[in-house]
Formats: C-alpha cells, sequence, structure tokens
C-alpha cells in the first residue's frame, strides 16, 4: 500500500492525450507549474497518473479567517427556490406506548429535518397517528371487558402506558380462547378467525366505521390518553412536528381514490368484494386496497393521505421514515400513486431503517416484552447521574444543575449511540457503551466541548480578530482541515439521509482537537500571538460541535 501527501488529487489521464507524455511526467509538469503560480499551492507528489497537492499554510489560514467570520458555518442559507421536503416520522399506534424502535424512528426523523435544513431546504416535520383499525379495537374490546372502568387518574399510570396494558391483556385472553377451539378440534388458523374476541374486535370496528355513538365515545377517551403520554414522551426526546394527521380523518379519502382507482380500471374487485390493485408485471404480486367486508387497510389510509398532503403542500420530496420490515408496503404505494396518475409520487422515499435489537432478541409488544421509551430515558439520565457523580463531574454543582446535566448527558448518550449507526443497519442497543467518557460517544463529545469552553472562560476576554501565524503546527492545520469540512459532512448527511455521517465528523472533530491541545499549548503558551490564534481557533471548535451536534437534537454543556 502506497502512502502519501496531499490534500487534493487531480487524475492525469485525460490530458495526456495533450501533453504527449506519459502519465508520471504530465502529473510532473502540471505540478510543477502550479506550484511556482499558485500561491495556496505548498508543494506535489506524483503516484503513478495521480497528482497529489498539498495546500499552503496560507490556503488553510485564509480559510479559518473566513470560517470564523460566518455566523452560520456549515449550514446553507433556505431560499424560495430551495426543495420543499415533507419528513414523516414518528407515527405510532394509539394501543400501546412508544418503545425502543420508535426511539430509533423519531430521533432519525427528527435528525434528518435537521440536517436537510442545514443544507438548504424548505422543510415541514409531520406525524401519522394511527388512531383506528383493528389493533386500536383490541385495546379498547379488553379495556371495556376488564378495565373495571380505570382512568390514568385513578390508577396514575400514564395514560399510553394503560391503553397499552389492555393491548396485552387482549393477547392474554384471545391466546386462551384459540388454544380451547384448538382443543376442540378446530386448526389453529381457523381458530384464530373463529376465537369470539377476535369476532368482537372485528365488530367493534365496523361500528367505528359506521359512526357507532358508543364506540366512537370510547375510542375518542382511550385516544386522548394516549396522545397526553405521547405528548410528554416527545417531550423528553427533544422531538416535534409542524403538523399532525390522524388515519380517522384519511381513511375516508383513500376510499374515493380507489373507487376512482376502480372507474379507471386501474384497479379490479375479485369475485369476494375485495379491491386489488395487480402489480405483478412490476415484480410485485397483487395488493388488497379494500377488504370484502368494505373496510380499508393501511394502504388504503396511506393513498389517502399522501394525495392530502400533497394538495395542501405540494412538495418536492416526501420521505417516510419506516423500518425496513415495510420495504414492500413503501414500494406498492409509490407504484400504486403512479398508476392512480399522480405525478408526484415520484418524489416519494422510504427512508428505511434497520430495527433496533437487544442481547434477548426482538422486542414484542403484543407479549409486553418491549423496552419502554420512558423507563430507557429515565435510565438512561440516573446512569448519566452516577457516572458524573462517580467521575467528580457535579460535585460543585446545585441540585437544580446537577439535574440538567443528568438529563443533557443521558439525552445525548442514548441519542448519539443510535445515531451514529448508519439508518439502513440492523443495531444492538447498549446503555453501558453509550455513557462512556472515552470513545465514539455522546458523552466523550460533549466533554471535549465543556472542556473548550472553560479554556475560554480561563483566557478571559477574547480577541474578535487577530493576527495569524505565518507557519502552522501539523495538529493546527489538521485541526482546520477538519473544522473546514464540516459544511461537506452536512450535504452528504443530507443527500444519504444520514444522521451518522454528522455523528462521526463531530466524533472526529472532538478527537482532532484533543490531539492539537496535547500537542499545541494554549493558555500556557509564551507567544502571546500564538496563544491568541489557538484561543480562536479553540472557540471555532467549540462553535462547530455546538451547531453538528445541534442537528442530531443534542445539547452540549458549558460545563462538565
Amino acid at each position: 500500500m502506497l502512502l502519501f501527501e496531499g490534500d487534493l488529487s487531480l487524475v492525469v489521464f485525460p490530458y495526456v492525450k495533450v501533453s504527449g507524455k506519459s502519465p508520471e511526467q504530465t502529473a510532473e509538469l502540471i505540478g510543477d507549474f502550479l506550484s511556482k503560480h499558485v500561491r495556496e499551492i505548498a508543494r506535489f507528489n506524483v503516484v503513478k497518473g495521480f497528482l497529489n497537492i498539498v495546500l499552503s499554510d496560507i490556503y488553510w489560514l485564509e480559510r479559518l479567517a473566513s470560517i470564523t467570520k460566518q455566523e452560520s458555518f456549515g449550514y446553507s442559507p433556505v431560499t424560495e427556490q430551495s426543495p420543499f421536503v415533507m419528513v414523516e416520522y414518528s407515527s405510532p399506534n394509539t394501543n400501546k406506548p412508544l418503545h425502543l424502535g420508535h426511539i430509533r424512528n423519531n430521533l432519525l426523523g427528527y435528525s434528518v429535518s435537521e440536517i436537510l435544513k442545514a443544507a438548504g431546504n424548505k422543510v415541514i416535520k409531520v406525524n401519522l397517528v394511527n388512531d383506528r383499525g383493528i389493533h386500536i379495537c383490541k385495546s379498547m374490546l379488553a379495556w371495556k371487558n376488564y378495565g373495571n372502568g380505570e382512568t390514568p387518574q385513578s390508577t396514575g399510570i400514564k395514560g399510553d402506558h394503560l391503553v397499552g396494558k389492555y393491548y396485552v391483556e387482549f393477547d392474554k385472553h384471545y391466546k386462551k380462547e384459540i388454544e380451547q377451539l384448538v382443543a376442540n378440534g378446530i386448526t389453529k388458523e381457523q381458530a384464530e378467525k373463529d376465537a369470539p374476541l377476535m369476532q368482537e374486535a372485528q365488530e367493534m370496528l365496523r361500528k367505528w366505521e359506521a359512526g357507532d355513538a358508543d364506540v366512537k365515545h370510547l375510542w375518542q377517551t382511550m385516544n386522548g390518553w394516549v396522545y397526553e403520554g405521547f405528548a410528554s414522551t416527545y417531550s423528553a426526546l427533544g422531538v416535534d412536528f409542524d403538523k399532525m394527521y390522524y388515519e380517522s380523518n384519511t381513511y375516508l379519502l383513500g376510499k374515493s381514490i380507489v373507487d376512482e382507482g376502480l372507474q379507471k380500471n386501474v384497479l379490479q374487485k375479485r369475485p369476494d368484494g375485495a379491491v386489488i390493485i395487480d402489480l405483478t408485471a412490476d415484480g410485485l404480486d397483487q395488493k388488497v386496497l379494500l377488504r370484502s367486508d368494505g373496510t380499508s387497510v393501511y394502504m388504503t389510509q396511506d393513498l389517502g393521505t399522501a394525495v392530502e398532503r400533497h394538495k395542501e403542500f405540494p412538495f418536492d420530496k416526501h420521505i417516510y421514515v419506516v423500518g425496513n420490515e415495510q420495504d414492500y408496503h413503501f414500494k406498492v404505494l409509490k407504484i400504486a400513486l403512479s398508476k392512480l396518475g399522480y405525478s408526484w409520487a415520484d418524489g416519494l422515499y422510504h427512508l428505511s431503517y434497520g430495527m433496533v435489537e437487544l442481547p434477548e432478541g426482538k422486542m414484542k409488544s403484543r407479549e409486553g416484552t418491549v423496552v419502554d421509551a420512558d423507563d430507557l430515558i429515565a435510565d438512561m439520565i440516573c446512569n448519566a447521574g452516577d457516572m458524573a457523580e462517580e467521575k467528580g463531574l457535579i460535585a460543585e454543582m446545585s441540585a437544580e444543575e446537577k439535574a440538567e446535566l443528568s438529563r443533557m448527558v443521558g439525552m445525548a448518550a442514548l441519542k448519539y449511540f443510535i445515531l451514529k449507526v448508519d439508518p439502513k443497519k440492523k443495531m444492538l442497543f447498549n446503555p453501558s457503551e453509550s455513557i462512556d467518557l472515552q470513545g465514539n460517544t455522546g458523552p466523550f463529545i460533549q466533554y471535549t466541548h465543556a472542556r473548550i469552553r472553560s479554556i475560554l472562560r480561563k483566557a478571559g476576554t477574547l480577541p474578535t480578530s487577530g493576527e495569524f501565524p505565518s507557519a502552522l503546527h501539523v495538529k493546527e492545520r489538521e485541526l482546520i482541515k477538519t473544522i473546514n469540512s464540516f459544511t461537506a459532512a452536512v450535504h452528504e448527511a443530507a443527500d444519504n439521509y444520514s444522521p451518522a455521517v454528522v455523528a462521526n465528523y463531530c466524533y472526529d472533530l472532538a478527537k482532532t482537537f484533543n490531539q492539537f491541545y496535547d500537542a499545541c499549548p494554549v493558555l500556557k503558551e509564551q507567544d502571546e500571538a500564538a496563544r491568541l490564534f489557538r484561543l480562536q481557533l479553540c472557540k471555532e471548535v467549540a462553535e462547530v460541535i455546538r451547531r453538528g451536534m445541534q442537528l442530531l437534537g443534542i445539547t452540549v454543556p458549558e460545563r462538565m
């Protein structure tokens, strides 16, 4: 493996016909000319047909001077001509509280939205609440049968947790009914359909769609409990939305779109009355859009929601942040809308992310074996407080300051550990690794920022500008180069919808700063000009770390 020096590389093969010389000779000619006539080029080297250019200290000092003058370095302005992007994330069901999988969804959606804004896009963040359907009816029926009228107020249980309790309760009783039917000689598949509880839940769904007053009242009451619980969890996670959509308001529009598709012969009706779209020619299969009893499916609702959204907000791109278990669903949605005549369907994009798993395996909501989001957040904050106490980071803080730092560090540990992994990859969440002050973690980056802020406080008043040195220490140069690459990292993250790019950039910057600080004295530097320059460099690093972590939804502390 060849090792070579260089900030830029030029492939010279396209120029050999013009030069009439070998690639190596051509590269030498170009490099020699540039080094003599361009002041920003210090030297060059040639490796086969590649000209590797080393930029001068003058170039890097001028870049730093330019960066320090920019109030929002790394962020691109949003203009009237900027692309309009809608990002849907969270999309919870109102039959259970949020869990670890939802946390990855929410953190990804929020961070992708912020990164797209920073890259110069107009962005609207939306949430589609799955507030109707058979799963909702299961919780409702179980509460009606076994709840004895209990409420969040009477039990002290958070609303979404209370409703989730009855989703689990339904499954327990449903399984018992299936076991009894199978024992009586019925196949398991038939037993799952014939079980009285499932029959009752399906009847409740039919009543809901028919507007039955009692069913609607119970639905509104229990959903109200859930919404209060969700709002609390969203606040703790630090995510928000510009617009909320509810499937209960969009599924009828979906039905009208299906009817229109039948009239255009884009869709077909089966003998049993179900409406399908035949996508076998597209390498898929026949997808049901309306059941034989006339009730809608998720696809019906998503058709209606997409059409309503584009009418209200004519987006250029619509990003669905949804787990990879729904890859097929979103392939069908995009093709179906296109076949139905909606040209903007080309702008639909499924940000398919991998599941979050635990050492003991996959989470199951029906069985109640999930990592609850609220519990995890509380545990992370508690663990952060214990770590800070052990490391002596909060010894001189007030109780209020200790609590706030524990919250900031705990949430940074959680968010960073999840966001540093490429969204497409499945991941294993390890709370103990995430809270470590060493290595590629949120708390390490926070600690580096706090360390810089401490240096700046000790220095006192900082110059707004100053004379830069004529030559740079190698670690100063590396640090300026890393700062300079922030804008590129933001745009790469936006192009790939991957907060991991920004997360790992922040880690690289923090790591490079610590190497610089070990090699280059700052407060103890005897040369005043060098000292002031390094303080300016420290100040810019802290600011870029703050901006980068902000794109991940992470706050960095002033003291730690």
